[in-house]
């Protein structure tokens, strides 16, 4: 059933479409999804085709694409689901890293001369936001730098967990928590810029959070191959590479 109704879904989302299979269909991860809009806009311009992107945790997106999502390309905010992909033949090429991602704490009331991890384990914070860890490569950052700074069981009861980055950042934003984790590249989008106060987290208290895309597999006569390759190309470009720079990403 839920195959079924991931199908329907997608079908519906193309429907509307003037050529529908020629649309490049982008699975993205939630912390990807405002970089994504200005690269969407630049290859479209570039290239003349459309775009449609799918925003969601990495871990779900990966589920759909095991259920038969009919998504082109898939870009992670880890290594580890695209890597599955490609084991599990879903396609030719292995998958390349884009990017790599930086963790903040952040908070919509709390100045950053106070923002620090410590700050989590007192009264002043009642409820943590996280991304999911078992979805959000961004969740799993965050749990490995709590229990790296031996915070994680004076914190454990507080934390409050998003199903992605984005809603993550709505309960920050919103003051319906005190404080979260979330994606540098989230706080630096025009769409959240200027809202609460965020400190980087040591990167050194988690696993680089490197960040890849996988072209997923089509047959020899797809009419979206050829276009789903030139986007797959276009995200590692310099023209690319200068809009993530701007996001924060190294």
């Amino acid at each position: 059933m839920n195959k079924l109704r991931i199908l329907a879904l997608f079908a519906a989302l193309l429907a509307g479409c003037s050529k529908p299979s020629e649309k490049i269909v982008v699975a993205t991860a939630a912390n990807v999804q405002y970089v994504m809009k200005e690269i969407q806009q630049e290859f479209e311009k570039e290239s003349g085709k459309k775009i449609e992107i799918v925003v969601a945790s990495s871990g779900k997106l990966t589920t759909q694409i095991r259920e038969g999502a009919p998504f082109d390309v898939f870009v992670s905010a880890d290594t580890k689901y695209p890597e599955e992909i490609f084991k599990n033949g879903g396609s030719d090429l292995k998958p390349e890293v884009y990017a790599t991602g930086a963790l903040v704490l952040w908070s919509k009331d709390i100045p950053e001369t106070d923002l620090n991890p410590q700050i989590l384990a007192t009264g002043q914070v009642k409820k943590i936001a996280v991304p999911n860890p078992k979805t959000a490569p961004y969740g799993e950052a965050a749990v490995q730098a709590l229990n790296a700074l031996k915070l994680y069981e004076q914190t454990e009861k507080k934390l409050v967990y998003g199903e992605s980055i984005a809603q993550t950042a709505q309960y920050i934003t919103t003051g319906s928590v005190e404080a979260g984790f979330n994606a540098l590249s989230i706080v630096l989008s025009p769409e959240m810029k200027g809202k609460g106060h965020y400190i980087l987290v040591d990167s050194s208290l988690y696993k680089p959070i490197q960040q890849a895309a996988i072209l997923l597999k089509h047959s020899e006569t797809s009419p979206k191959k050829e276009s789903s390759e030139a986007f797959y190309k276009f995200l590692y470009s310099p023209k690319a590479k200068a809009i993530f720079k701007r996001y924060g990403y190294k």
